[in-house]
């Protein structure tokens, strides 16, 4: 799908908020015939008549909004400007889906513009959208700084308010979901609001995943209540986190106006971003199920209890099979798509804490890459811990190698590092020791590692990175940095402000579109990343 979708738009539609935004459906009127011998004839036209006008009405009623609890024309109601909806090429920019967290099963979010791309992709734009709890990008700390204290403040921003992962962009519309309990949908070129919704009293913490017509997001929070920190102390592998605490799930929105198409609950949180492959949808949530929805209507498909718990560890689909990782049940798991039957699981030596359930999973040629916060120890009155990694045989789970990144602190909050492949080298950082390394993705081998500089508190290194035309890309702390994808050498830095959580850079022709946990996005041309020697 690339400008027919925007181009099909009919400029007729509302500018305000709708409970349903479906067409009327015409109905054939028949003109009665008065001869005798055609009353059987009319009697049959008017029950065919009857029929579609039936259908139609269970069309309707099938397409209306759900009921959720938002006020007509309130703060959390639907808002939406046509106006700002791109057209022409500006329709084509860019990818024409978003399918998985990070924009694939490699997590390299990186596009070069088509060669009749419009000039302002080619050479980037600027502009900065500040969303509904917008903290200045001049404010070095975050909100509540002086009660938290830095180390915990910083998550929390991220956690409560902010964007926890980056955007997605499909067709010239960059996509968000931000804890402030919004999505919203803005233009790639103009930086403008195209619409805006909160379909749940809910932190969202993923990205947006827009297929077809369809803009899929997913609903869950940090929060454990005493009941479930009960739950988890009689019985680790029965806890469900998030369970009874908020409204958890999947919502489908019309990818036009933002409008809810349909939701489906689930007890625990569902942090995760969703999986989409051949119409189905894949989700894992904190109470260690994994569904498989249909897409067109979020029927259930199949659900496999896995148990542990997911946190951010989005699942990855790839040739048909679906990766998934949970924590406390410290296990990555591998399930057929098509029937949620566990084909092999694999594991991490002394995988701690959120860990494994933290970490999305990287595939690509037949190898899955994976890491987790490992081996606690005390030394010195001080709890350390290790990241380990490891690379998976994709087919049967047979471990290819295991590699450590060093000792440091345990992170707070988000733990591990979020891993990006491309071109047979891993990359991946850590919030353990503020690190980056690129190894050999099919035996470990360590090609070069590079410490994040000014790291805060709360540890760099968590984000993938994004590679683009012979440039490695990180966003960590409060900047974006240019790095050399053979040597490690940095060759840029653009302060940017406010923090980045486990946001990748999305490279889309000459622009880098970043999302923050100061609840803003910026889109800045790749050329201002200032080259450094």
């Amino acid at each position: 799908m690339k400008a027919h979708l925007w181009a099909n738009f009919a400029p007729t539609l509302e500018n305000s908020v709708s409970t349903n935004e479906q067409p009327d459906r015409s109905v054939h009127q028949y003109k009665p015939v008065h001869k005798p011998f055609h009353q059987p004839i009319r009697a049959f036209l008017i029950v065919v008549a009857s029929l579609v006008f039936l259908q139609s009405l269970i069309l309707t009623l099938a397409r209306a909004e759900p009921p959720v609890p938002v006020a007509a024309g309130g703060p959390y109601d639907r808002v939406y400007n046509p106006a700002n909806i791109p057209n022409g090429s500006d329709a084509a920019a860019g990818p024409n889906r978003w399918w998985q967290a990070y924009g694939g099963p490699t997590h390299n979010a990186s596009y070069p513009a088509a060669r009749n791309a419009p000039l302002w992709l080619v050479k980037g734009v600027t502009w900065g959208f500040s969303e509904a709890r917008a903290w200045p990008l001049t404010q070095t700390h975050p909100f509540n700084t002086a009660t938290l204290g830095e180390r915990s403040a910083q998550p929390i921003q991220t956690q409560s308010i902010g964007n926890a992962l980056g955007v997605s962009m499909a067709d010239g519309v960059v996509y968000a979901e931000s804890d402030d309990m919004f999505v919203y949908a803005i233009n790639a070129k103009t930086g403008n609001l195209i619409w805006r919704t909160s379909p749940i009293a809910n932190n969202l913490m993923g990205n947006p995943l827009i297929v077809g017509d369809k803009v899929f997001v997913s609903a869950g929070s940090v929060a454990f209540n005493f009941a479930n920190v009960e739950n988890f102390a009689r019985n680790p592998d029965s806890a469900i986190r998030g369970d009874a605490i908020n409204y958890n799930g999947v919502f489908a929105l019309d990818r036009l106006t933002g409008s809810l198409l349909w939701y489906f609950p689930t007890r625990g949180e569902t942090m995760t971003t969703p999986a989409y492959d051949a119409g189905l949808l894949f989700v894992a949530t904190g109470a260690g199920n994994v569904h498989a929805l249909r897409s067109e209507n979020g029927s259930k498909v199949w659900t496999a209890h896995l148990g542990g718990i997911a946190n951010m560890a989005s699942p990855a689909a790839a040739d048909g099979v679906l990766y998934v990782a949970m924590s406390v049940k410290p296990y990555l798991y591998a399930l057929d798509e098509k029937t949620g039957k566990v084909l092999w699981c694999g594991e991490i030596p002394g995988a701690v804490n959120t860990g494994m359930g933290d970490v999305a999973p990287a595939v690509d040629d037949d190898v899955v890459a994976m890491d987790a916060v490992s081996d606690p120890r005390v030394e010195h009155g001080i709890k350390t811990v290790d990241t380990t990694i490891r690379g998976f045989d994709a087919k049967s789970g047979a471990v290819l190698w295991t590699a450590q990144m060093g000792r440091g602190l345990l992170p707070p909050a988000f733990k591990g590092g979020m891993p990006m492949i491309h071109d047979g080298v891993l990359y991946l950082g850590s919030p353990v020791n503020s690190i980056y390394q690129a190894r050999s993705l099919h035996t470990g081998k360590l090609l070069w590692q590079w410490k994040a500089p000014d790291a805060d508190p709360a540890g760099a290194g968590r984000s993938p990175g994004s590679y683009y035309d012979g440039t490695l890309y990180i966003a960590t702390g409060p900047d974006v940095y240019a790095i050399d994808p053979k040597s490690g050498k940095m060759t840029g830095r653009k302060h940017v402000g406010g923090r980045f959580g486990l946001i990748n850079p999305v490279i889309v022709g000459g622009t880098v579109y970043l999302a923050n946990s100061w609840d803003r996005i910026n889109a800045l041309p790749l050329s201002e990343i200032t080259p450094v020697h």
